[in-house]
């Protein structure tokens, strides 16, 4: 979403040329694949990290140019609001100590923003939802300045024709509404990316739909949104009306939302790119000059710009990626799933159970689409966004289980397993793997440890606003220990 556009009006005869571009390009992906020119042997594992940016108190600050000037590094880039950067972390193969070697980089390279971004009293927090956000923090005038992030707002908001409503009903309830697309912005999520051959993408995909549940028991990191509590994982359904496109007339005629879970398993990573283009129009439009079909044609590579455009306006919570690296294209799954933090080694505790947990279940002998409906899957996801550590997930061969039970007793074998396939190195395995465990067993991740901590500081007499700022101030400084959240005190 940072890539810079020039802003531009767009006419009904540059979507019609757009929407024939998108389909020339799916045709050049379809040749690609039947002409096996994918990259399958390199496993490569990357890492998006989107972050806060806060001051001493813990409240939003909107300087995002100013820290990157600071920081002056290509691996950070801008965010939509202007209280968020984003750092992009070099893909690394998925082999022996390769999440010592993450969690020491990434650590490296928040130490060295942190220290730049002091410079000017700003501190980055690594955290699912700011809780010291308030209406005023996500309005128009505090969306980064990128024509991409105005485009983006004019369109979305040109497809809806009204306002957007937030409507979350949670311990508490949150009724708003907004003229732009900038409550977006208060969710700030970690993205995994894994490189996959074009023959183990289905069965990959679809076992990332199936834990996705899971996924967000465990990591849970955002129950607080402009000052209400709500759901544990409040960042899904933020994000899932923050750039709905739809009125509440084209919901109830079945359109799918432009940020989705899906509605089946899939046989191809065709079937997805399939969707986008049969069910979602163009956001951004934009057109480049090449033309897929004469590169074909040459033995060249094409880029698909345009497919890769639309494919990035619809927000799947598991993304298909195609790009091109030295010359050769690749597929790769991105996990969108989780939320930032609570720290670094939180981080790669979950990487490791996702990475873990997908390759075995993507090699079984009878595939988990076969062992669980689609439906089911979505319900887990729903409950887990809602109830985090205590919610009741179905598993096959289980029937409905607290998230912790089912993480204990069936899943976190399996993630060890499939760990040991990739070769990684026994001792991280167990120290991450032991996080997630330790997770379940005192029934606290990031979610739990905000809640707990604001209940303590209103039973001792602080206002809500006042209970949540101190809860940030705290946070933050645990973060930067970088102990588990597990481990966290309860002052």
């Amino acid at each position: 979403m940072g890539d810079r556009v020039s802003a531009a009006e767009f006419s009904p005869e540059d979507r019609l040329r757009y929407r024939v571009k998108v389909k020339a390009c799916l045709e050049a992906l379809r040749q690609l694949l039947a002409d096996q020119r994918f990259e399958t042997e390199r496993k490569l594992i990357g890492l998006e990290l989107e972050l806060n940016i806060a001051d001493s108190a813990g409240c939003p600050l909107m300087v995002n140019d100013d820290v990157l000037k600071l920081i002056e590094s290509a691996d950070y880039q801008t965010e939509l609001g202007q209280f968020n950067i984003e750092v992009n972390v070099a893909p690394h193969k998925l082999v022996g100590t390769v999440f010592r070697e993450l969690e020491e980089e990434v650590r490296t390279s928040l130490n060295y923003a942190e220290r730049r971004a002091g410079e000017i009293g700003a501190h980055i927090v690594m955290i699912g939802i700011l809780p010291t956000l308030r209406n005023p923090h996500v309005t128009l005038e505090n969306v980064t300045n990128n024509p991409r992030y105005a485009l983006l707002n004019d369109q979305v908001l040109a497809a809806r024709g009204e306002a957007l409503l937030l409507q979350i009903d949670g311990v508490e309830q949150l009724t708003a509404y907004a003229d732009s697309i900038a409550p977006e912005a208060a969710a700030t999520s970690v993205q995994l990316h894994l490189q996959v051959s074009p023959d183990g993408f289905a069965p990959l995909w679809n076992a990332a739909q199936a834990i996705a549940g899971v996924q967000l028991a465990l990591g849970a990191n955002s129950p607080f949104l402009l000052g209400r509590q709500l759901w544990q994982e409040t960042r899904i359904v933020l994000l899932e009306q923050s750039i709905d496109t739809r009125t509440e007339e084209i919901v109830s005629q079945g359109v799918r939302p432009r940020t989705w879970f899906g509605e089946r398993w899939i046989d191809a990573v065709t079937d997805l790119f399939d969707e986008n283009v049969r069910y979602y129009p163009a956001l951004l439009p934009l057109l480049v000059d090449e033309e897929p079909a004469a590169m074909l044609a040459r033995g060249d590579v094409p880029h698909l710009a345009e497919l890769r455009l639309h494919n990035g306006t619809i927000y799947r919570w598991n993304r298909p990626v195609y790009d091109v690296a030295r010359g050769k294209p690749h597929l790769r799954v991105e996990n969108r799933v989780l939320a930032a933090g609570p720290t670094v080694v939180d981080t790669m505790a979950n990487a490791a159970f996702y990475y873990g947990l997908v390759r075995t279940l993507s090699e079984l002998d009878e595939p988990i689409s076969a062992q669980m409906s689609f439906a089911a899957a979505e319900e887990n996801f729903r409950t887990a966004a809602r109830h985090g550590l205590v919610a009741e997930l179905f598993w096959p061969g289980l029937g409905p289980v607290p998230a912790a039970e089912l993480v204990l007793r069936r899943l976190l074998p399996l993630a060890a397993a499939g760990l040991d396939r990739w070769h990684v190195d026994p001792a991280d395995r167990d120290r991450l793997l032991g996080i997630i465990e330790q997770r379940c067993i005192t029934g606290r991740n990031g979610a739990t440890w905000q809640v707990e901590s604001v209940r303590q500081l209103e039973a001792a007499g602080a206002s809500r606003d006042n209970a949540l700022a101190e809860m940030t101030r705290r946070y933050a400084q645990h973060m930067h220990t970088n102990t588990p959240v597990h481990t966290w005190p309860l002052e």
